[in-house]
């Protein structure tokens, strides 16, 4: 038997250990004829998924294992041989991983037992690094303890490895080894201890050992390894250096191991079933009962036929136990209080409406359950439901109850590096100075689109040329993309009817009370494991809180259900852009749009939702519907079905259920076909095209009778939507909670305000814009006061108004856990001091500065923030001798603040001011300066010049917008919008990425009441601001 296998190989999965991709590996080893490939991370078969799937396409056998350390030192690895060994050996990772900490385990040789180890094979490594000779003497004897031990537990199937690589030790290695094989009767095997597929990938294996051990490279220079032989080698490399009878010993070993992960059978869970009813009949029950509470009327016969269709199919593919959890959940939620809300592809389908798991009402809608479940493609459904951020955990501790822990895990996240963590880690490992770190990490526009710029390294004052930054920006190349360490998904369970241990190991999550499994999404998808999506969305909390607050203050109650519907003043809002805040639609992008497309109804929003998205966008689909919907062109179909499809967008395709629909009835394809083309839509600009899918559309519509013209431009549309186009029934769903907090904050700002302070951080705006805005709506906004704030932003009655007073929570560097004693102390009796504050709230030191800062005590002490600050730093802590220490002295007479002091204590201490704005303070400055305000700006014409400035609330540079940066000022009149071409981004990037305060020369570009400023020049007057500290938030 000639050939090779490799039976030891460690990819980038075993985290800063393997400095390869599975993948990488698989196809280096086809490439050199290989036998077959083991993949054995240490304690882990994180990276096993993706290796299975480039093995399948490439028919190379590929073996499952996993690399062990010992309590004792001693050095294991296990392969597996068949189903009942792989679920040996996940069951084994999981009790190492669970008995550690996150990314540790611990395994004791007591841990390996026969029973155990049965269906696997093992082989014991050794290191064959040259040393002393009595080190050499008590590593072989500890070899040889280790080997006899195994061998007992596993006779026959456990084998000694011998490591080659060419460190002047080889010879003599070998010939230990096999002295050591004659004595204990355990036979030898040639393996690599592969860490890399190539050898140039060494000196990122360096540093990552590096990053690994939190050293730099130079001080375990002598710890690394001598040279880059750790790869996969040729095999005229291995006949060299090995004994043929060992190279024919590794292809015997990987015969024996005839597992695949094709293997797995998953089940999902019938645990909750009534015992009298089968899945099929308890789901029905369910379902009929729904459709007599969604349509007191009776549906009509569109939706019975629908739900009929569903059912059948849901049955055919098994899927019930799966919809029948998912309503549990929902069920669960809904019955604690907690908002909830289905959406993506599950809005399609018409059972979920009648489960209440969705609120897509499909006889308003044209849904399509094939973009959900389909018949001919193997692929699980996948349901994703929001919960309130803030109850989640409620609903994932509910489930982990319901199912057990050994059923249900969270799917693992696989944090990858970025160009930020990848300069850090590799900037440590080859010493870099930190100021040199900071420059690099702090401004990222040396990196574009995966490359290194040069030039924007020069900008910020380092020599991309010189020897070590050289190493390092190519180093950071490549290691951008690799797996750092194993997180967890925000939110997506899998739960199992057999343990779930034995279709991947389990550990823990950083987060207590949370385990993980060692599969990522993508993972699990390609293994048709069925995942249930429990998210979490800040604006779900937030409508729940404005909800409360309305029913406390007002006596309304109130409910997503029960909101007034098709509310022509909230309508007119939107189409002023009044949005800040309102789901979905507070982006610039959405708020540019707004006006234009002028929403009147709810099936505007989904369309407004699902039409500023890089699909359409990248389609060109956006001007054409507006101008139809505008009356500027005629809508023309080229066929009555077309027509069906497309008439509901005035002709265009909008929503991927259109592009699947497109296919199917203007070009032949099947639904499940066609499901297959939205699948490849998403993966066209990898694969560079649609490959087989572009000659079939379009001799599919060709056949049919449509032109050659309508064929390409239908086609230009799909490659659009490569780009994230929105499914209909997705956008719907979002639309939903688009107008219910659109109506909140057209009909109750106050208590909606209130609601967003009150759930941060969420959302595109700072807590200063949205009080900034509530302010400019009316709204009056009282100050943080320890006398009357409550931790949260309240509500206050002002005769027959509301005002919003600002909370405890918003004060900078004061816990909850300071502020809740504080509450209680007031709650016994009202302060009558700031000594009195702090002793009966055990504030501390830091606490009280906190209060003292943010102008809290106001109302207590009677006086400004200084005197405030001066009062509390003489209040000393009490001791066993002195209980209320308390020594009376001279109050000295503080200046009282001016008002730029006052507007940078605030920003300092809140984030944000109730006093004038800073740029208010400023503006006779930026007057001489020429600077007008954006109220200005709203009076002038289209085309005219104009010099404004402001303070930078938010960069924004989508991928869409063709490397246009997207820039929002702020000055006391209100926001100015910016558009920054690429080539003025790239000459004044500096004043661009670094200005707090920027100012711009610039031609105002109107269309109705949108209004840009098209940049033309920037000037940093960050200087002006002095001491204040403002913060944008900066989107991609």
């Amino acid at each position: 038997m000639s050939g090779y296998a490799e039976l030891h190989c460690l990819s980038n999965f075993s985290f800063l250990r393997g400095a390869s991709h599975p993948a990488e590996l698989v196809r280096r080893a086809f490439e050199l004829g290989y036998r077959a490939l083991a993949l054995t991370d240490e304690c882990s078969i994180a990276g096993t998924v993706r290796a299975h799937i480039a093995a399948r396409e490439l028919g190379l056998q590929l073996i499952i294992g996993s690399e062990f350390t010992l309590e004792n030192g001693n050095n294991l690895v296990l392969l597996v041989t068949n189903r009942e060994g792989y679920r040996h050996l996940t069951r084994l990772i999981t009790q190492a991983r669970q008995r550690a900490g996150k990314g540790s385990y611990s395994l004791n040789i007591d841990d390996l037992c026969t029973k155990r180890l049965q269906n696997c094979l093992a082989l014991l490594p050794c290191d064959p690094t040259p040393a002393p000779a009595s080190t050499l003497t008590e590593r072989y004897r500890a070899l040889s303890y280790h080997a006899k031990h195994i061998q007992s537990l596993m006779p026959g199937r456990t084998w000694l490895t011998l490591e080659q690589f060419s460190n002047g030790g080889d010879q003599a290695h070998q010939k230990a080894l096999k002295v050591l094989s004659q004595k204990t009767g355990v036979p030898l095997v040639a393996t690599g201890n592969v860490h890399m597929h190539v050898r140039s990938r060494q000196t990122l294996q360096d540093t990552l050992t590096a990053v690994r051990r939190r050293q730099s490279v130079t001080e375990i220079k002598y710890d690394l390894a001598p040279n880059a032989e750790r790869h996969l080698r040729t095999p005229v490399v291995l006949e060299r250096i090995y004994p043929r009878t060992l190279l024919n010993e590794s292809v015997k070993i990987a015969c024996r191991c005839d597992f695949s992960l094709n293997e797995l059978n998953y089940t999902y869970p019938r645990k909750f079933i009534p015992a009298d009813l089968t899945p099929t009949q308890y789901l029905r029950r369910l379902t009929k009962a729904g459709m007599t509470t969604r349509w007191p009327d009776g549906p009509s016969l569109k939706v019975v036929q629908q739900i009929e269709h569903e059912l059948t199919l849901i049955k055919e593919l098994d899927y019930e136990s799966y919809f029948l959890t998912v309503y549990d959940i929902v069920r669960f939620a809904r019955s604690q209080g907690i908002l909830c809300q289905g959406r993506g592809s599950a809005a399609n389908s018409a059972v979920c409406f009648a489960l209440g798991i969705t609120e897509v009402n499909p006889a308003h809608m044209e849904i399509l359950f094939e973009r959900f479940i389909s018949r001919e493609r193997n692929e699980p459904p996948d349901i994703d439901v929001d919960f309130e951020h803030e109850r989640r955990e409620e609903v994932m501790q509910y489930v982990y109850r319901r199912y057990g822990r050994d059923r249900a895990a969270l799917t693992g996240a696989v944090i990858t590096y970025r160009p930020r963590s990848a300069v850090r880690d590799v900037g440590r490992a080859l010493s870099l100075s930190k100021d040199q770190l900071d420059r690099l990490a702090g401004n990222l526009a040396w990196w574009q689109n995966g490359k290194v710029v040069p030039q924007r390294v020069r900008e910020i004052g380092l020599d991309p040329k010189g020897p070590v930054l050289r190493k390092l920006l190519a180093l950071v190349q490549e290691l951008v993309g690799f797996p750092r360490h194993l997180s967890q998904h925000s939110g997506g369970f899998v739960i199992s009817h057999e343990p779930l241990c034995d279709l991947v190991p389990i550990e823990n999550a950083a987060m207590a009370d949370r385990t993980v499994i060692q599969w990522d999404k993508d993972d699990i998808d390609a293994l048709g494991l069925l995942k249930v999506d429990c998210l979490a969305l800040g604006m779900l909390s937030a409508i729940h809180k404005a909800f409360d607050l309305l029913k406390q203050h007002c006596g309304k109650t109130l409910s997503m259900a029960t909101l007034p519907q098709e509310d022509p003043a909230v309508y007119r809002m939107i189409s002023r852009a009044d949005t800040v805040g309102v789901f979905q639609i507070e982006s610039r992008a959405q708020m540019a749009m707004l006006p234009r497309l002028r929403p009147r109804c709810f099936y505007d929003l989904v369309i407004e939702v699902a039409i500023v998205r890089p699909g359409p966008i990248q389609g060109d689909m956006v001007h054409p519907y507006l101008r139809r919907r505008n009356g500027e062109e005629q809508v023309t179909y080229p066929s009555e079905a077309v027509r069906e499809v497309l008439e509901r967008t005035l002709g265009v395709p909008i929503f991927q259920e259109q592009v699947i629909k497109l296919a199917m009835v203007a070009a032949g394809f099947t639904p499940g076909e066609a499901d297959g083309l939205r699948r490849a839509m998403a993966a066209w600009k990898r694969h560079g095209g649609l490959g087989h899918y572009e000659t079939r559309l379009i001799e599919g519509m060709r056949e049919r009778g449509y032109s050659e013209a309508f064929a390409r431009r239908i086609y230009q549309q799909i490659l659009g939507f490569g780009e994230y186009g929105f499914p209909e029934s997705h956008a719907a769903s979002f639309a939903l909670l688009v107008y219910v907090s659109a109506w909140l904050k057209c009909h109750q700002p106050a208590a909606f305000t209130c609601a967003l302070l009150n759930s941060q951080p969420m959302g595109f705006y700072t807590p200063s814009q949205l009080v900034q805005d509530v302010r400019r709506h009316g709204v009056a906004i009282r100050p943080i006061d320890v006398m009357k704030s409550a931790w949260d932003c309240t509500l206050e009655s002002d005769g027959a108004d509301l005002v919003l007073r600002l909370g405890l929570r918003m004060v900078k560097h004061l816990s909850y856990t300071g502020a809740k004693r504080l509450l209680d102390a007031r709650q016994h009796r009202v302060f009558t001091s700031v000594d009195d504050l702090a002793h009966r709230a055990s504030l501390e030191q830091s606490s009280l500065r906190a209060l003292a800062s943010a102008n809290a005590l106001l109302t207590l002490v009677q006086h400004h923030r200084r005197q405030a600050g001066w009062l509390v730093s003489g209040i000393e802590k009490p001791s066993p001798v002195f209980p209320r220490p308390h020594i009376r002295e001279a109050t000295p007479l503080l200046n009282t603040p001016h008002a730029g002091e006052e507007a940078c204590a605030d920003y300092a201490s809140t984030g944000l001011t109730l006093g004038p704005h800073p740029l208010a303070l400023l503006r006779n400055q930026l007057r001489t300066l020429g600077v007008i305000t954006s109220d200005g700006i709203a009076q002038k014409e289209d085309g005219h010049y104009v010099h404004t400035a402001g303070i930078v609330t938010t960069r924004q540079r989508p991928a869409s917008a063709n490397n246009v940066t997207f820039v929002t000022l702020e000055d006391e009149t209100g926001n100015t919008n910016l558009v920054i071409w690429q080539h003025l981004a790239e000459n004044q990037h500096q004043v661009l990425v670094g200005a707090r305060l920027l100012g711009v020369h610039g031609q105002i570009q109107r269309h109705g009441d949108v209004i840009h400023v098209i940049a033309g020049r920037l000037s940093d007057y960050t200087a002006l601001l002095g001491s204040l500290t403002t913060r944008s938030r900066d989107f991609r």
